[in-house]
């Protein structure tokens, strides 16, 4: 590599992650995802909003499946949530795969960034996040008959049924923490604590990356084609 070349890359790493150090110049067997700011889906976003697109990440794990250079998958979550189907195809793919999928949970994981966090095989949350349980809501003109409240009902159950399906949580209790009035001054829901999830199972494990990184590594020892 060239001088002007190694220049080029140092102000580009300077650039992007404050460092002219390339931190991203070695070998590994793992693939890092991060789900960040306000899941997109179809509807483009405003350009000032941290967003996480639902059509880049996909092909990304359909990468890691496919790849046998990857074994294992560690997604990071900070998110407020977002488009919910987008959040569920998201989930789905990481919950499917079959190689070694752990999640970790820093700052928040809020709204669909609950099933997002529910779809790794083993899952951990950082002890200062929390995570944000709500009925499903929706933004813009809505018709006021029965099918529309029928519908909303139909997408809330698709999103506790894969909570369920993907955690140790009670449906009872997610449904109860979801509907809970006396929690969030302006809406309805409960806001956990990292103990409140593992409390109720909907997270595996407080922990930070050390822990997740340790237990993806040991998961994927154990890993069998």
């Amino acid at each position: 590599m060239n001088d002007n070349s190694s220049n080029n890359n140092a102000k580009d790493n300077l650039d992007n992650f404050g460092s002219p150090i390339n931190v991203f110049d070695f070998s590994t067997d793992i693939q890092y995802l991060t789900i960040i700011g306000q899941i997109e889906g179809h509807n483009v976003l405003p350009q000032e909003n941290k967003t996480t697109k639902y059509e880049n990440i996909i092909p990304q794990l359909i990468a890691v499946e496919e790849n046998p250079k990857v074994k294992g998958l560690l997604t990071v979550i900070n998110t407020v949530g977002g488009d919910v189907e987008a959040g569920l195809a998201i989930a789905e793919l990481i919950a499917t795969m079959t190689k070694p999928a752990v999640s970790l949970i820093l700052g928040g994981g809020h709204s669909i960034g609950i099933p997002l966090a529910a779809s790794g095989k083993y899952t951990f949350i950082a002890e200062s996040a929390t995570m944000t349980l709500h009925p499903i809501r929706m933004s813009g003109t809505v018709i006021g008959v029965e099918q529309t409240y029928n519908y909303f009902r139909k997408i809330q159950d698709r999103v506790v049924d894969f909570i369920i399906r993907n955690s140790k949580a009670d449906r009872n209790e997610i449904v109860r923490l979801m509907n809970e009035t006396d929690e969030i001054a302006n809406d309805v829901g409960t806001i956990l604590s990292s103990r409140d999830a593992v409390r109720i199972g909907l997270i595996d494990e407080i922990g930070g990356l050390d822990a997740a990184l340790a237990k993806l590594k040991s998961m994927i020892k154990d890993y069998k084609i």
